[in-house]
């Protein structure tokens, strides 16, 4: 064991689990596996970097704090190493880290190459080189400017990452419509499954948007919410129609109420997320007081419990975020942004085939090596296309993790009490996944001679 646990860390074996109860594990999914930890080692400093609570902390209990910060020429009282400054240089760090192994695993089809063992081992000298960029940024000459332009890099992925995740979403819709409808050609039981879930999905956007018109609006006042909820529900409407549309059916057979319903839930999720992410908006009551106006009002008891928030809220944040990062960097996510795509009917029988019957990997290492070596015949993913969106989830997290526009003020105790700059990124993600869905209905009547994939 010691041998094996040396050649994953120092070579190029693959990483099985630590424990001899722990089922067996690809080497495709424990080398992805590996990326997401080092991933979350990182965003747990960023959160530790940004907490008030933790710097308090340590300057009570740390002997010499003081002493220790002004030899490590980190300040009087280590301001160097916290706040949003801190966060930008170590995300700066993982950036770099995830953006060279792009560059190294380009073109990369077989894991029997060089480049392919690099990829697949050395973990321990991948968290030396990780954790040398991270420190190495502190040292980075003219901070300012760094900063100031690195900010905006940061806002550039952050927005490619989360576009990737809405074209993911789209495609996801058209995808799932698609393989169901071609379902009813054997089984006319899927055509009760469509109307099921189609009404299901309509009936959970409409009756989100209007408990978040009963509890975050009132008779007087709440303007600016009445007005997105009232934008946002007319998009879902006007998205229902375009699908199932005359023109729009005869361009797309395929198109129809499935998908404009998963993307109206997605709208209203958003929606609802937005006005959560709000600044507390404060008015005097007829008795001359202070009271909190367009939220609702038995949240208000659990928002004054910040720790609680915070913790349940980034442990959420980041978990969503991972997921986002690993189900982007499939192969057939990659494919779907390249426009490639499979037949309904292959993609059926490929799930039938990987649900019910064994692959020979399977079959051959019942009683074999903890790892299970699933890339003999060629990689499963695409190398280079998971260290880019690893990348831009950096970026992403770098972002919201500083508040987006609001750094200065921003820290990790108030990051749920609410942001502007927040607030418009979620609405502008809601807007942006209802265009690329009208798009993708509208752009093969624009182009009649062109073909589309959807």
């Amino acid at each position: 064991r010691r041998a094996r646990c040396l050649a994953c860390c120092c070579g190029s074996a693959g990483c099985s689990l630590c424990c001899g109860c722990c089922p067996k594990i690809r080497q495709s999914r424990s080398t992805r596996f590996m990326y997401a930890l080092y991933f979350i080692l990182v965003v747990l400093i960023c959160c530790v970097m940004m907490s008030k609570t933790v710097a308090n902390e340590m300057k009570e209990r740390i002997p010499f704090y003081e002493d220790i910060c002004k030899g490590i020429k980190a300040g009087d009282t280590c301001e160097k190493l916290v706040g949003y400054s801190a966060v930008y240089r170590v995300c700066f760090g993982m950036a770099c880290f995830f953006f060279i192994f792009c560059l190294l695993t380009l073109n990369i089809s077989s894991s029997k190459g060089c480049r392919a063992h690099i990829h697949n081992g050395f973990w321990f000298f991948k968290l030396l080189l990780l954790g040398a960029m991270c420190s190495g940024a502190f040292f980075i000459p003219d901070q300012e400017t760094f900063l100031n332009a690195w900010r905006y890099v940061g806002a550039i992925g952050g927005f490619i990452f989360i576009g990737i995740q809405l074209i993911l979403l789209v495609e996801f819709a058209h995808k799932w419509n698609k393989n169901w409808t071609a379902g009813t050609a054997s089984n006319k039981l899927w055509y009760a499954a469509l109307a099921l879930v189609t009404l299901i999905m309509y009936s959970i956007a409409t009756g989100g948007l209007i408990l978040m018109a009963v509890f975050y609006t009132q008779k007087d006042g709440c303007l600016e919410n009445k007005i997105l909820l009232g934008l946002n529900g007319g998009l879902c409407l006007l998205i229902s129609v375009v699908a199932i549309s005359p023109c729009v059916q005869n361009r797309q057979p395929h198109s129809g109420l499935l998908q404009s319903g998963l993307i109206s839930c997605y709208v209203t999720y958003l929606t609802f997320s937005a006005l959560s992410s709000k600044p507390v908006e404060v008015a005097l009551d007829e008795h001359g007081k202070n009271v909190t106006i367009c939220v609702p009002d038995f949240g208000q008891d659990l928002y004054r419990d910040e720790n609680l928030v915070t913790g349940l809220g980034t442990t959420l944040l980041f978990v969503c975020i991972l997921y986002s990062c690993l189900t982007s960097t499939t192969r057939s996510s990659s494919d779907a942004l390249q426009g490639r795509y499979a037949a309904p009917e292959l993609e059926v029988r490929l799930v039938f085939t990987l649900c019910f019957t064994d692959t020979e990997e399977q079959q051959n290492v019942k009683e074999g090596p903890r790892v299970i070596y699933d890339e003999k015949r060629g990689t499963v993913y695409s190398y280079s296309y998971f260290h880019f969106v690893f990348f831009l989830a950096s970026l992403y997290v770098m972002m919201t993790v500083t508040s987006w526009f609001n750094y200065e003020s921003a820290n990790i105790e108030t990051f749920f009490s609410g942001s502007w700059s927040i607030f418009w990124v979620k609405m502008a993600s809601c807007w942006m996944c209802v265009l690329l869905y009208l798009g993708t209905l509208v752009a093969p009547l624009c182009c009649p001679s062109r073909q589309f994939s959807v």
